[in-house]
Formats: structure tokens, sequence, C-alpha cells
């Protein structure tokens, strides 16, 4: 535990992508086995069962010192995480906390504390011991370990705890990381883990054995992807529009989709595999040649309807491990390639834009024999003849329910990242509202002590004149400021404050800020019977006084148009 624990500090303190690949490689190479997979299976973010909730040990910590909730909600205003808000309140409070009698059953699990034992007996043997324990007994424990740990120990602890450990360490990294010490190809400790792993220390012996014998090809690893721009036009008129390949910008997940002859793998763009959401992409897949790769977007959109659904229909089936045949048939997915990666083996990343584009429409017509063929679709494009069509071309793209168009140079390799130059994404204008700043919470890491998360309103009725309308609350926002006017926001919010809900303030409705977001719907689950898709802010309107502000039905009326586009198309 003390070694895992090491760990956490040094990665929280470093940003450097070696060193921490190094320091996770390291602590696993000296780990017991049994520890090392725990601490695998820990780093990756796996998800636990949560065995006590953050407000069952704020309830511990503020029964046994009296504090007060307003007191407690302005610390956590502040660090932002109930776990560490709890490890930093514990060294100030514990002095006047008063002793206890700790029975025998607390004082022998305490008193193991002290041979430092190992990290799996925490998660074995001590954790769900707590979690089983009856209120009281549940109480004295926490307490009484709180008091036996260093205060450098609080933090992790009440993580472990409370099942939310996160540290901000990538999957990919830990993936890299075990390869480097183990000396392993990480295709291979990458598809070693797509088996759900169960901590032990056999588990750990077979992820970290010598493999025996060498891969032909990547396996289920994916590609690095290659990211677009936001358009510069400018720079781009320079160049003739027939050397510029453009194609409708779809509104899904970005994933790349694998075949291998071991198996099928589809990974979204955050490195997450996503088999168990999207079933039916994984059968059909099965009439794709072994050793090929695709670069695409997951979308839902039926085998005969003209156009792809809207986003949130795909949302229904996102963190789902298991997806039913009702929410199928609801919410058909489609495939929509736009680059082939690899075919037959051969990496063809270097290859141009034009010719992998030649060799998917080869594979297109191949798909469109079997009877799964129209889930994987080819994305609409076409040559650039002019610059004046562009922003024509949007249009359609949006009319025919995309977001925008991509705009990629027909002689463009595929990189991996952000490369300017070669990709760029021209996307429709956001709808926007202007709205009133209601309330107002502080944000977190570095801007912990600004208040940078806003909440936004519309008025319930249109008439400035009427005495009795009231503002409803419509979005959340926390970007589209520079640091300048964060400063002064937050200036403004803490001289008008009209109530405090824990970390939330209530301002004066005086400030009006122009709204953007790319898709409006109708939702039960929000006030204004509205949810938007994401809001931003697009600027402060200083120029406006809060009655001047859009009211539900103009908002309402956006999502009518929106509803009525995507029936007529």
């Amino acid at each position: 535990m003390d070694a895992f624990a090491a760990l956490i500090e040094e990665l929280d303190q470093i940003t450097g992508t070696k060193r921490k690949i190094d320091l996770i490689a390291g602590h696993l190479q000296r780990s017991d086995a049994h520890d090392a997979a725990w601490s695998v299976l820990l780093l990756m973010g796996e998800r636990r069962k949560r065995l006590i909730t953050g407000r069952r040990l704020r309830d511990i910590l503020q029964q046994a010192s009296a504090m007060p909730d307003w007191l407690f909600d302005d610390c956590q205003s502040h660090v932002g995480d109930s776990a560490e808000t709890l490890s930093l309140l514990w060294p100030q409070l514990s002095n006047d906390i008063p002793a206890r009698i700790h029975n025998p059953a607390v004082t022998t699990w305490v008193d193991q504390l002290s041979s430092s034992p190992p990290l799996y007996w925490w998660m074995e043997e001590l954790l769900p011991a707590v979690a089983a324990m009856e209120p009281d007994q549940q109480s004295n424990i926490v307490l009484a370990i709180w008091e036996s740990l260093p205060c450098d120990r609080l933090f992790l602890f009440n993580k472990l705890l409370t099942g939310g450990f996160r540290i901000g360490v990538a999957r990919g990294l830990v993936v890299k990381a075990i390869a480097t010490g183990f000396q392993l190809e990480e295709a291979l400790v990458l598809e070693r883990l797509m088996t759900p792993g169960v901590a032990s220390e056999q588990w750990f012996r077979s992820l970290t054995a010598i493999a025996d014998g060498e891969r032909s090809n990547r396996g289920p690893v994916p590609y690095p992807f290659f990211l677009a721009s936001p358009l510069k036009q400018d720079t781009l008129e320079a160049t003739s529009a027939s050397e510029w390949w453009v194609e409708h910008k779809w509104d899904g997940i970005r994933g790349q989709l694998i075949q291998r002859e071991n198996g099928t793998y589809l990974w979204s763009r955050g490195e997450e595999l996503i088999n168990e959401q999207f079933p039916e992409l994984i059968d059909m897949a099965e009439a794709i040649p072994a050793d090929t790769v695709l670069d695409g977007e997951v979308i839902c959109w039926a085998e005969l309807e003209k156009q792809p659904r809207p986003f949130s229909d795909l949302q229904r089936r996102l963190g789902r491990k298991n997806v039913g045949r009702k929410l199928r048939l609801e919410c058909p997915v489609s495939f929509v390639a736009y680059d082939l990666l690899e075919s037959n083996g051969d990496d063809l990343r270097s290859t141009s834009l034009q010719e992998r584009l030649e060799q998917l429409g080869d594979l297109q017509q191949r798909m469109d024999t079997s009877s799964e063929g129209w889930r994987c679709r080819l994305s609409s494009g076409q040559r650039l003849q002019r610059w004046n069509q562009l922003d024509r071309l949007r249009q359609e793209a949006v009319e025919q329910g995309a977001e925008g168009v991509m705009l990629k140079h027909l002689q463009s390799p595929y990189l991996s990242g952000r490369k300017r130059g070669h990709w760029w994404k021209h996307k429709r204008d956001p709808m926007t509202l202007d709205a009133v700043l209601i309330y107002a919470q502080a944000g977190r890491g570095r801007r912990a002590n600004l208040f940078t998360d806003y909440t936004f309103a519309l008025w319930d009725q249109q008439s400035e004149l009427t005495s009795n309308r009231q503002l409803v609350t419509f979005a959340k926002a926390y970007s589209g400021l520079n640091d300048a006017e964060i400063l002064e926001l937050d200036r403004w919010i803490r001289r008008h404050t009209r109530e405090r809900f824990g970390p939330t303030r209530s301002v004066d409705p005086e400030l009006v800020f122009e709204i953007g977001f790319e898709g409006i719907q109708a939702s039960k689950r929000h006030k204004c019977g509205l949810a938007v898709r994401f809001p931003r802010i697009l600027r402060w309107r200083s120029d406006r006084t809060a009655d001047s502000a859009n009211t539900i039905e103009d908002a309402q009326t956006l999502c009518d148009q929106l509803v009525q586009r995507t029936r007529s198309t």
C-alpha cells in the first residue's frame, strides 16, 4: 500500500509522459504480483463497486466534530472533491474530537495497519469489511483508521473506499508501462487486457508473461487518430480548390474498426473499446477482409432512412454493458467509413488520401453484397471545384443531417494528432440565444478559487411589460470567456451574491450572455423542458439588459425548426 501511495503522489506531481511510464513500469517490476495486479486495475480506472459513499464519510466526520454543513460545503467548493476535502479537514479537526473506546473488532483491524500491509489486503479484506459493518461500528473504524494513517495517506484511503479513484492516467499509458517494464509488444499487452481482469497473482503473471511468438500485425491496437483543425479559409484560398476533397462531417462518435483473424475491435477516439455498446457493428465486420482498419464515425442511422438520427439516440447506447433487442431496434447503428488505414495488413497511412479513398470505394462495393453491409456506409464526398462552392456544400450537408463538412487535401497522408494544413473542419453556425446569469459555482484545479461554472436562464414569457414573468433555468456553461473576463465576472459575482447553496451562489439577474449550442431537443429532465448540446459562452452582452433576454418560447421555436428540418429531409 505504501509503495502504491508513493507512486500516486509522484504521478500527481509530474506531467511528462515518458517519466510517468517509467514510474509505473518500475513500480510494477518491484511489486508483489498480487499487489501489481491491483495497481494495474486501479491505474486503468476499472470500475469497482462503491463500498461507501462520499456522503457517508462526510457524515462520519461531521457527527464526530459537529462541523456545520455550510462550512463543509464552503470548504468543498474550494477543493472540488469530497474525498480530498475530508483528508484536508481531518488534521485540523482530529484534536478536538473526543477519544473513542475501540471494541475488539475495530482494534484488531487497526493493529494490522502498523505492519504496513500490502495493497491487496486493503482491497480484499479491510475495505470490504468496513463497508459491511453496522453504522456505529463503521463510524468507529473509519475514525480510527484516519487517526492511524499518516496525513499523506488519507486521500488515497478515502478514494479507494468510495470507489472514485481517478488520477488521470490513461489506459494507453498503463499499457505502454507494462510493455516497457516486461519487454512486451503493446499490441500483445492490449490483447491480453481485453479479457476482464481479476486482481490475482496468476492474472498478473499471465498479463506479463513472455510472448511465445512474433506478431505479424498490430493486433487490436488502434492507430493514433488524425484530427482536423477549425477552418481558416483565407489561408486555404491561396491554394487551388481542386486540390481539396469535401465530405460530410457526421455528428457521432469517431472510431476505428479493426478486423483481424482473431477478432474485431471497435475503438473510440478516447481509446475505449466499445464492442459491447455496438454489437451489430461487430457482426457486420465479419464481412470485412482480415487485417483491415477503417476510420470513421459510429452513428445512429436506420437502413432505409435518408439521413442519420440525432446524437441523443446514440447517447442512449453509450456506457451500457448490454444492449438489448428493444434498444437495437429503437436506435439502429451504422459505421460511416471515410478512410482506410490498413488493407491486407499493409499500412496505408503514408499514401495519399486519394489512393486511400479509391481502395475504400472498392471495399464498400464488396460490403454492399453482404446482408448487413448497409451498416457500413461510405461517407458522402466530392472534389471541390471552386471556393465559392464551400458554403453551399456546407449548407447541403447540414440539411442532410451532418454538422458541417470536412475539407481534406487529396494528397494528404494520414498523420497523428492535430497537424494543421491537411484537414480542416467547417461546422454549421451554432444556434444562439441571449440568456441571463443566475447561478455561479467555483471551478476545479487551478480555477478552484474562481467562479467559472455558470447557470443561465430564459424568461418564461415574452412581454417585457409582464410583471409576473420568471427566469427559468436553461443551460450550464463554463467555456468561452478569456482570463480577464473570468476575473472581472468573479469579482462581480462576489459583490452581487443573493444566496448561497453550498458551493453554489445565486446572483442578481442582471448580466446577459450570448450562449451558443450545437443542438436542442425536448427533455423531461430539465425544468424548461429542453436540453441543449455543447453549450458555451459566445460573448458577454454588456450592451443588453436582462429584460431583453430570450424566452423559453424562442428556444422552443429553434427546437421545432430543427425537428421540422429533420423530418423534411
